[in-house]
């Protein structure tokens, strides 16, 4: 079959066609015909040699086949989304069962693909970390981002009495406010306390996921109403926050939390009623997940090239 390896540890440069085996199905999995593959960072981290122990380490020795996340069809005809530690970007793949979802006519590969690692985080972040509850207020840092935009959208499901968004810049607030937000800001750290209250009319928030990290997280946790929670997910800014006092957490009863999806995964699976929720919503119109550029499979190292230098805006998708 087709596929996409790499042989030795790099960049996007490593990655090769190949024509290989099929690979065969054991007890508890399924083998996918892949209509198409998700493209993430993991992968771009397990190429580089990043990953070498913990929950996206992959096994085996060299060549490898990378990809997490396939849409397809099975041997009898089922559509299905599923996350897998390494493979997807192939013709064909073998993914655990715990870990596949029916997939919905109605919902196209590309869309199903970016609400799965991205669609899951954002809903663990508001559901399981955050426990949102109706009419609080949240904040969604990166909100024109793959999870930013399915939080946002997820926020105001759930009941968000006031979601407010922040960007780098007016085009993506802009996208912010047409996704659902109630307003979108500025979410550099100077002044960040001032507008986030002066866009909740003055009030501290609720609830702030952030993958920004460094100062903005410091900024974030001067925003908290009494019994807020912060999440931390990703750390974009590449610098380290301040060490976080307890003292200052107890003077007003807030907590930090944190979140990686990627364990979580490795320990429950994929599979199972938070997938099965999003891809719902997804065919009911009420998600609009992001998609963006679609690729040829031989040309995963255009899209690897385009997720680096942040070209890209929602979910790569590579075609078999």
């Amino acid at each position: 079959m087709r596929a996409l390896r790499y042989e030795r540890f790099g960049g996007p440069e490593v990655l090769l066609e190949a024509d290989v085996p099929d690979p065969v199905p054991g007890p508890g999995e399924t083998l996918v015909q892949v209509e198409a593959a998700g493209v993430n960072f993991g992968d771009i981290k397990q190429i580089a040699g990043e990953h070498t122990e913990g929950p996206y380490a992959p096994e085996g020795p060299l060549p490898r086949i990378p990809g997490m996340e396939v849409a397809g069809r099975t041997a009898d005809g089922r559509r299905v989304l599923g996350y897998l530690p390494q493979g997807g970007y192939a013709a064909r793949a073998v993914v655990a069962d715990r870990d596949l979802v029916a997939l919905p006519d109605e919902v196209d590969a590309g869309a199903a693909l970016a609400v799965l690692v991205q669609g899951l985080t954002a809903w663990h972040l508001l559901r399981s970390i955050a426990r949102i509850r109706p009419g609080e207020s949240v904040v969604v840092h990166s909100a024109a981002g793959g999870t930013g935009s399915l939080a946002v959208q997820l926020a105001r499901e759930y009941g968000a009495g006031r979601v407010i968004a922040t960007a780098s810049c007016d085009d993506r607030r802009a996208f912010a406010l047409g996704l659902g937000a109630d307003v979108a800001v500025d979410g550099a750290a100077e002044g960040y306390r001032e507008r986030v209250l002066d866009a909740n009319r003055g009030r501290p928030v609720d609830v702030v996921l952030d993958a920004v990290g460094g100062p903005v997280l410091d900024a974030a946790l001067d925003a908290l109403a009494p019994l807020g929670r912060l999440v931390t997910y990703g750390a974009s800014a590449r610098r380290p926050a301040a060490p976080v006092d307890p003292g200052r957490l107890a003077l007003r009863s807030v907590s930090v939390a944190g979140f990686w999806l990627v364990p979580l995964l490795a320990g429950h699976g994929a599979g199972g009623k938070a997938l099965t929720e999003l891809l719902e919503l997804t065919a009911r119109g009420r998600l609009r997940p992001l998609v963006g550029a679609e690729y040829d499979l031989g040309r995963a190292r255009d899209a690897h090239e385009a997720l680096l230098d942040r070209r890209n805006k929602g979910k790569l998708v590579l075609r078999p």
